[in-house]
């Protein structure tokens, strides 16, 4: 392949999984330019890197909030992790929001549940790989807290 299809090809999975261009380098190499392997390259060392922060303490972080559209229906939900730097990054807070959604349509009955189920808005990944994908991302460790759900 020649430099340009390389480059191409590491943008698009850039876009694709917002992770760093040399990790997307990096896998697309190892999977000798395949980009479906490249994906599930990243996929594997999400894990890897959320197993390696897993120890750091989560000390900042957020409270989100989820209201259903017919105001009978509310979440709360804590997501930590290391630094205000990200607690403040649009991804982490669109990843909070994304939270509070799946709590409200599961209504899970603790946090070991919630992280078992299909994320919502893309199924063929659970709630916990999705954790892992925004790890990865932010180089943290990123926590689902407490949550609570108020129903009338």
């Amino acid at each position: 392949m020649n430099n340009m299809g390389m480059a191409e090809k590491i943008k698009e999975l850039r876009d694709k999984t917002g992770v760093s261009v040399m990790l997307c380098k990096k896998a697309l190499e190892e999977a000798a330019g395949d980009f479906e392997k490249a994906v599930e390259v990243l996929r594997r060392e999400s894990f890897r890197t959320a197993e390696n922060k897993a120890e750091r303490q989560a000390k900042a972080g957020i409270v989100d909030a989820y209201i259903h559209s017919n105001k009978k229906l509310g979440v709360l939900v804590e997501i930590r992790c290391e630094t205000d730097f990200v607690a403040k990054n649009k991804e982490f807070l669109e990843f909070s929001h994304d939270i509070a959604m799946q709590i409200a349509a599961s209504r899970p009955e603790n946090i070991p549940s919630l992280l078992a189920e299909s994320f919502i808005k893309k199924p063929e990944i659970s709630v916990n790989d999705y954790l892992k994908e925004i790890i990865q991302k932010f180089g943290e460790n990123i926590e689902i807290g407490r949550f609570f759900i108020i129903e009338v």
